[in-house]
């Protein structure tokens, strides 16, 4: 997998440098930081011309693109069962959207995040940028089902929590038991069928004309929303 920018790769060298294959290195890159870690690490080193790079890259890539191994998810039967807080996603479709809410899982403390496997974004170079190599510090599920996952939480202990327009104020709710909190599709929302299998649906309360937010945006609302109240 090729992931690029110099943040992403500032995290991988603090995180872990066996998942580098190689990197290229745009003539004229002249970051010591990440230089000196490339000399320290003894990472292989291919210098490209800027329109090699940006052939290579799709996105900005700020003079480096980094070759990973494919990022390995987790299963469902390696949660550990004292974990108290997992995020669920029902089909997020963008991968900016699916980083930043990654991101906002890591910087919280979120203890898993669920994705399924098919309609969904997935862990590409997008994601890394977006959600600032947090990807590599966050425990991501790989499902095929989300209602067998949901069934599987619930055993577990878990209370579901879906969001949706016509649910109940999620500030007004206390979150004191292991939550699940369930982010819907960009469009389409929540499935019929996982918010029936949901203990509770709630929902932000707007004020404005526009009555939807970006599903990145509702997330970190909501996700901060549940350790706030939780007692």
């Amino acid at each position: 997998m090729l992931v690029y920018g110099r943040n992403v790769a500032n995290e991988i060298f603090n995180y872990n440098t066996k998942i580098i294959n190689k990197i290229y290195l745009q003539d004229g890159f002249d970051d010591i930081n990440i230089i000196n870690n490339i000399e320290k690490y003894n990472i292989f080193v291919k210098k490209l011309q800027k329109n090699d790079m940006n052939t290579l890259a799709n996105g900005v890539h700020q003079g480096i693109i980094i070759d990973i191994s494919n990022y390995k998810y987790e299963d469902l039967k390696e949660i550990n069962p004292n974990s108290q807080f997992v995020v669920m996603l029902d089909h997020i479709e963008d991968p900016h959207n699916l980083g930043a809410i990654i991101r906002t899982c890591e910087a919280s403390g979120v203890d898993y995040i669920i994705i399924p496997k098919d309609r969904s974004a997935s862990i590409n170079a997008t994601v890394f940028k977006t959600s600032a190599g947090a990807v590599l510090r966050s425990h991501i599920v790989l499902v095929s089902n989300l209602s067998n996952a949901i069934k599987y939480l619930k055993n577990l202990g878990f209370w579901i929590y879906s969001s949706a327009m016509d649910g109940e104020d999620y500030s007004k709710i206390d979150y004191d038991s292991k939550t699940c909190l369930i982010i819907g599709n960009e469009g389409k929302g929540v499935s019929p069928i996982v918010r029936k299998a949901s203990d509770f649906i709630i929902s932000i309360p707007m004020k404005g004309n526009i009555n939807s937010l970006n599903a990145s945006v509702a997330a970190g609302i909501l996700i901060y929303g549940v350790i706030r109240n939780r007692k």
